[in-house]
């Protein structure tokens, strides 16, 4: 019985996984294509306004935005969807059971599918720019999976918490911009080495996701104190995050 609920789940995730993916696209003429013109045209803009502004003459800083412009909006879209995921879903929650974990699950985990293919535009832009990869290109794999861990244990909690305080959504809002300006996506994250704010920084799990993702890029070895302390960080957030979602599962069903 165990088996087949858990086969019967994996078949429901998957379902939701492409329902999310054929939603997000559903009146794109572009389609799945504008996950990769969306970051290539971030990356323009970006690098003409910041580089200019910091006058970078690195003819790889593209590459140093595009990597972390990826990382961050992935992080961003996911756990903005996980946050709406119970209230979209209501309709179905109401009519259907199914395990509520798996809204918030498959919100992260499509989104995920999508920044996967967006990075075929980050080989392209840095093999063009002259960023070859490396034996250390092999780092990547970790540092996505802490993205992915960090992204889970986040969207989870904050499921849970959209459905009881719908004003999360805006307060989001505005800590992702306090997140993306603390990532050090368009600018170069040695510029506040001196600075009295450069702690905030290493404080930031996403920073260091990203730093250690740009290390795999560029050919360098990642900062092993960054990816141990992003992953403590995921792994705690996503205990966290799935305790208080199976403690107020239950009441969703009063509040959506």
């Amino acid at each position: 019985m165990n088996n087949d609920r858990l086969i019967q789940n994996r078949f429901i995730l998957s379902e939701l996984i492409k329902k999310g993916i054929r939603l997000k696209y559903r009146r794109s003429y572009l389609g799945i294509l504008w996950s990769l013109l969306e970051p290539l045209l971030t990356m323009i803009v970006l690098t003409i306004v910041f580089g200019t502004l910091m006058g970078v003459k690195d003819k790889t800083f593209p590459v140093y935005i595009l990597s972390g412009r990826l990382l961050y909006g992935f992080f961003s879209q996911s756990t903005t969807a996980a946050l709406k995921s119970i209230r979209a879903n209501s309709s179905i929650i109401k009519k259907v059971y199914v395990p509520k974990l798996l809204y918030p699950l498959s919100a992260i985990l499509f989104n995920f599918v999508i920044f996967l293919i967006s990075l075929v535009v980050l080989a392209v832009v840095a093999i063009v720019l002259g960023v070859y990869p490396s034996v250390y290109l092999l780092q990547a794999i970790p540092a996505l999976f802490v993205l992915l861990l960090l992204s889970l244990g986040c969207g989870i909690l904050l499921s849970t918490v959209g459905v009881f305080f719908r004003d999360m959504e805006y307060l989001w809002t505005i800590a992702l911009m306090l997140i993306m300006y603390t990532s050090a996506i368009f600018y170069k994250a040695d510029r506040l080495l001196h600075s009295k704010w450069h702690f905030v920084l290493n404080f930031n799990p996403l920073y260091c996701v990203i730093q250690a993702f740009r290390s795999a890029v560029f050919g360098n070895p990642m900062n092993m104190k960054y990816i141990v302390y992003a992953t403590m960080f995921g792994a705690f957030a996503t205990l966290i995050g799935i305790y208080i979602f199976k403690k107020n599962e239950d009441k969703f069903i009063l509040e959506i």
